[in-house]
């Protein structure tokens, strides 16, 4: 599983990247997690507001901190 955080680097895309990262961890997905900073390329997801997270591909959130319930979900877990 792929997995980008994406933000400039606000305390709010820190905090996605962090509860991203301890979901992998409670559930033992095979996940690895990049945290992108360019604005092209996140604009390029369609996300206009941060921070923002993409599962292989696919928006799972824009402008929020997600729970970490949310995130497990996102994993089928």
């Amino acid at each position: 599983m792929e997995i980008k955080v994406l933000g400039p680097g606000c305390k709010k895309c820190h905090e996605t990247e962090k509860v991203v990262k301890e979901a992998i961890q409670e559930t033992g997905v095979d996940a690895s997690v990049e945290y992108i900073t360019d604005i092209a390329k996140i604009a390029g997801y369609g996300i206009f507001t941060t921070p923002g997270v993409v599962i292989d591909g696919k928006v799972k959130s824009a402008g929020k901190v997600p729970s970490k319930a949310d995130v497990k979900s996102w994993f089928g877990k």
